[in-house]
């Protein structure tokens, strides 16, 4: 079987090699300019104190200095912090995937009395910026015994407008006969919501799961707020530690925690980049 050997020298193939050269041509300056404040980052943590405020020392360091790291962590308990973030962060997004999606389901599918109402309250969490509630939920936390513990950064943020409405509008982009069959195979609610809803609507969830552990992970003023000693603090307010001095911030070490800092973010990125991809090129309701 002989194939179609498609001639170099075709208009067609030069306009698509054209517009390909012309795509690429604008997308690598844009990744660099994305890539460059992490790439001064990493460099400025390797340069010694000296060579940060030296003019006549050149973008990347004379000697690579690796001991910027070691020395950031013996000037706070980064590990410990390490750890806490890790909880808060997966319990948040845990919490948050479990309400956001009964939440979302009910607003979508179910009928009751107050839907309209309830709904409404939602939106309205949403348009409020989250230092405008800090007092009042401050008082919550305060009354509830949390101050000063990991729940107390855990429980303000268990449910999501923002994730319930998102949650819902793909929701209900779902026809409504698959979820009538599924009732006729004999599942209930949780059943529907698992079988049927769920694994069409991943890419959202997906969506919501990175705004969450991205938001969360580099929260600084609630932690700040409703914590004072290190065994509860996470990493960004150990950052604010290294910033903290009678001489000034310390950028080598700064940087060198700010690396650590975003480390496990872009991490947990690079390996599950192609879930992420895959999740959003093969969705959509079939």
């Amino acid at each position: 079987m002989s194939g179609t050997v498609q001639n170099p020298y075709d208009p067609r193939s030069i306009l698509r090699r054209a517009k390909s050269g012309w795509l690429h041509a604008l997308m690598v300056p844009l990744a660099l300019l994305w890539l460059s404040p992490m790439i001064w980052i990493v460099v400025t943590s390797l340069k010694t104190k000296k060579e940060v405020f030296d003019p006549d020392a050149g973008f990347l360091p004379a000697v690579l200095n690796f001991a910027n790291y070691p020395s950031t962590l013996s000037v706070a308990p980064f590990g410990t912090y390490l750890i806490n973030s890790v909880l808060v962060t997966g319990s948040i997004l845990t919490a948050q995937m479990v309400t956001i999606t009964l939440a979302a389901y009910a607003f979508a599918r179910l009928e009751f009395p107050g839907k309209k109402l309830l709904f409404t309250l939602f939106l309205l969490q949403i348009m409020f910026p989250i230092y405008a509630i800090f007092l009042t939920n401050f008082i919550t936390v305060r009354e509830l015994g949390l101050v000063n513990s990991l729940p107390a950064m855990i429980v303000p943020f268990v449910a999501s407008g923002y994730g319930t409405f998102m949650l819902r509008q793909s929701f209900k982009q779902v026809p409504s006969e698959l979820s009538d069959a599924a009732r006729l195979d004999g599942c209930g609610h949780l059943g529907i919501l698992w079988h049927v809803y769920l694994p069409l609507v991943q890419p959202t969830l997906i969506a919501f799961g990175i705004i969450s552990v991205v938001t969360h992970w580099n929260d600084y003023m609630w932690p700040l707020l409703v914590t004072n000693s290190d065994h509860v603090r996470t990493l960004p307010i150990g950052l604010g530690l290294l910033a903290k001095s009678d001489s000034g911030a310390d950028w080598t070490r700064l940087m060198a925690g700010t690396t650590i800092v975003v480390s496990p973010l872009l991490l947990a990125f690079l390996i599950f980049q192609r879930r992420f991809v895959d999740s959003f090129m093969h969705s959509g309701v079939k």
